[in-house]
């Protein structure tokens, strides 16, 4: 079994990007699972938190969550042209200590997708993630995109997606991954 975590970067109840998240869950491949994380409750990162109390218990069960799954699947939104600062805040706290960021992100294979009503989904965001990955030695699977357009006119109410050739996409894109996380694994 080829297990997954996946975390959207939004806490908007509404969030395109969390109804993307749990479509994925239910279009994984054959034997491969992906388990839906959230960032709510991490709070601000603060040094001097951290120093003082050390790492958040919500903090540390998500970590120990990616660190025990075969690959991680950012589902990001884009804010101003970037990444949300609560999902960025959130990967600041999953790489604290800086001795814990090898066994957390370290050669994880991660994938981003994303969902936006904009004309032009997710690029700027996901390309912003590319130097945080990189910084975070993890296994950045660049074979595949996907990026939601429109994402108000793709999901319906319930949070399923409207458009079959946007779900048929998706499910190819998690095939490609699922086929990259488990070459990796087994190599």
């Amino acid at each position: 079994m080829t297990k997954l975590i996946g975390i959207s970067g939004s806490l908007r109840k509404a969030s395109f990007n969390t109804a993307l998240l749990r479509v994925a869950a239910g279009l994984m491949p054959e034997d491969a699972e992906l388990v839906v994380e959230t960032i709510h409750g991490i709070p601000l990162y603060d040094a001097d938190v951290e120093v003082e109390q050390g790492i958040p218990e919500r903090v540390a069960d998500l970590k120990d969550a990616i660190a025990a799954a075969d690959g991680l699947l950012l589902v990001t939104p884009e804010y101003n042209n970037s990444i949300p600062g609560v999902f960025k805040n959130a990967i600041d706290w999953l790489s604290r200590p800086d001795s814990d960021i090898k066994r957390v992100f370290g050669s994880k294979p991660v994938a981003l997708i994303g969902a936006s009503p904009g004309n032009f989904g997710t690029i700027l965001s996901q390309n912003a993630w590319l130097p945080v990955l990189r910084t975070l030695r993890a296994d950045f699977w660049a074979e595949g995109r996907l990026m939601v357009s429109r994402a108000g006119t793709v999901f319906n109410e319930d949070g399923t997606i409207a458009e079959q050739k946007i779900e048929e996409q998706l499910r190819k894109y998690l095939e490609g991954f699922v086929a990259y996380v488990r070459k990796q694994r087994d190599a």
